[in-house]
This record gives C-alpha cells, sequence and structure tokens, in this order.
C-alpha cells in the first residue's frame, strides 16, 4: 500500500537536509518509536502503538539504503515483526526535500506492507492515522530545527505508546473532510499541505 504525505518546515533546504539524516536525534519525533541500536545505516528499535484494548508493538530494522545528497533523497527500508504476536510489516520510505519560498518542503512516500493484527486496518484508516502521525513528526522536527540552529540540545522524549482514540479521531476528522470535499468537488488526490 503506498501512502503519501507532504509537510513544510520554516528551515532552509541545506538545514533540513543535514537535520533529516540524523536519524538518532529525529527518531524520537516519530511518535511511539524508540531508537535501541545504531550501526552505521543501520538502525534497530521498537514502535508502540495502542487502539483500544489492542496494544501493537513492532521490533525491527531500518537501514539508509540511498542518500541522493544532489536530488535531496533518503530512502529507507524497515521490517519488523510484532513482539506478541505474529503480524509483520515491512515499509520502503522515500523522503525527498525541496526548496519552498523560504523554507522546505518534505515528501515522504512509504510502500508498506502488513501482515497480522495491524493488516485488518483498510488502506483508508491506514493513510489517515499515517497522516496525523506525519503532522505530529513535522511539528516536532520543525521544532528541532529550531533548537538545533540555536545551538540547543535537542528535547528528550520518552517512547510514548501512540495512543488509538486521539489517532483515531484525529484520523476521523481527515476522513470526514476527505469525503466532504469529495462531496463538494475537490479532488480526492488534493493533498494536504503543512506549514509549520
Amino acid at each position: 500500500m503506498l501512502v503519501e504525505n507532504e509537510f513544510e518546515v520554516a528551515a532552509p533546504l541545506e538545514q533540513v537536509w543535514k537535520h533529516m539524516q540524523d536519524v538518532p536525534r529525529i527518531a524520537p519525533c516519530m511518535p511511539g518509536a524508540e531508537l535501541l541500536d545504531v550501526n552505521g545505516d543501520v538502525y534497530k528499535g521498537r514502535v508502540t502503538t495502542k487502539m483500544g484494548p489492542v496494544k501493537l508493538q513492532f521490533m525491527g530494522t531500518a537501514k539508509i539504503v540511498q542518500r541522493d545528497e544532489s536530488a535531496k533523497r533518503i530512502v529507507m527500508d524497515a521490517s519488523g515483526s510484532e513482539e506478541k504476536g505474529k503480524g509483520q510489516a515491512t515499509m520502503k520510505v522515500t523522503s525527498t526535500m525541496a526548496s519552498s519560498g523560504s523554507g522546505t518542503r518534505v515528501k515522504v512516500v512509504q510502500d508498506i506492507q502488513l501482515s497480522g493484527a495491524a493488516a485488518q486496518f483498510g488502506r483508508g484508516m491506514v493513510q489517515d492515522v499515517t497522516s496525523v502521525l506525519m503532522k505530529s513528526f513535522a511539528k516536532c522536527i520543525a521544532d528541532d530545527i529550531g533548537r538545533s540552529s540555536r545551538g540547543e540540545a535537542s528535547v528528550k522524549r520518552d517512547a510514548v505508546p501512540v495512543k488509538g482514540f486521539s489517532i483515531g479521531m484525529q484520523a476521523a476528522m481527515t476522513a470526514l473532510k476527505r469525503f466532504f470535499g469529495q462531496l463538494f468537488g475537490r479532488g480526492s488526490r488534493e493533498k494536504e499541505h503543512n506549514r509549520f
């Protein structure tokens, strides 16, 4: 399943490019993520999400497989397994950055394959939840880039499990906006653009 998101960061392209390559610094910006080990461009970690009474924890590995400075593109392959179940997830994440006015537009394309409990959620729900998580990630990245440019250390963030109810409500609102946008003539492929 292909999921695309875009967000904008109010910082120059070169600064965002450099920052997005510092995986240990940006990993805590992804809700529910915990980085456990780093070995070059290979990262081991855990992602925790909670949907109602169901708690899913995935242990996995991510590896940067392409870093193209001229195109400002980073490609990462990730895979993981549920710690207490038979579910698995694989994902190829392609992040591309481009100048946008005085800031930077970041496009994230995720090719996701799910099995087990996580696979029961439909494409629309996965897209909506991913969109909500990307908004949180984008805000955190923008804040962290600001701290970095002022010479401040990154804020220590604990890996807090993603709460299904609040994410679910935000995803439901996204689905409703998409539905009414289609109903009143806006294209279904219209992308959300966030500015931070």
